[in-house]
């Protein structure tokens, strides 16, 4: 299978419309486009984001976790205070199996795999992140490759499953970059020529599995893969 601009919607052209996967009165999930803002940023040109749409229909709609601007996919919201507050234990006590999917430059020697290493903000370059085995916080990915496929222009590219454990900042993004498979479409992390065979980041958020914060029953959320 190819993988072509033809089949990618380009970052430029955000929709409008909120899209909503679920919804109660504690947790709701939307679908984030690619080069929409998670929460509003710095300046009146950056106020529109997941958290502003979601807040202008849903009052106590509330952060729990965040999505770079050019990943899409899954984003949750609690709903007050409280939901707020057993969401983001979940989060931080890794009680939240988090699925990604992404199409990466090259074809990976083995069919799965770990990346352990530890992250960094790079300061001078931020917002990028570096690999810092001194400084950095612990940072662990685990991969599987769901199918081994060829770019537009002929260069193997691959689609993987990845796994999170730790919810570092472009912790995805990096360790991908750090074993030699950029993700395509990345502008920060990514040779030029992985850069050019995509019109955005080939990253999406696809699935979440946690604790309802009210019942404590799995809640298993989907949100399929545009590319």
């Amino acid at each position: 299978m190819a993988v072509t601009a033809l089949d990618i919607a380009h970052p430029d052209v955000v929709p409008d419309c909120l899209r909503q996967l679920y919804g109660d009165d504690h947790v709701l999930a939307f679908d984030k486009p690619a080069g929409l803002l998670s929460v509003p940023g710095r300046g009146p040109d950056k106020q529109d984001s997941m958290a502003t749409r979601a807040r202008a229909q849903w009052p106590d709609a509330r952060v729990v976790h965040r999505l770079d601007m050019a990943t899409s996919g899954l984003m949750l919201l609690a709903r007050g205070a409280e939901a707020q507050r057993v969401l983001g234990a979940a989060f931080e006590g890794r009680r939240v199996e988090k699925r990604y999917i992404a199409v990466v430059d090259g074809w990976p020697t083995e069919e799965a795999g770990e990346i352990n290493l530890p992250l960094l903000v790079d300061w001078p370059e931020r917002p990028r992140q570096k690999i810092d085995p001194v400084d950095g916080k612990p940072a662990l990915t685990r991969w599987r490759v769901l199918r081994r496929e060829t770019a537009a222009d002929g260069a193997p590219v691959a689609r993987l499953v990845l796994m999170p454990v730790t919810g570092r900042s472009h912790q995805l993004r990096v360790h991908l970059q750090a074993i030699g498979h950029p993700i395509l479409g990345d502008p920060l992390y990514a040779p030029e020529p992985a850069q050019r065979r995509a019109p955005r980041l080939l990253l999406h958020a696809e699935s979440l599995e946690l604790p309802h914060p009210a019942t404590g029953a799995p809640l298993r959320l989907h949100c399929p893969t545009p590319f």
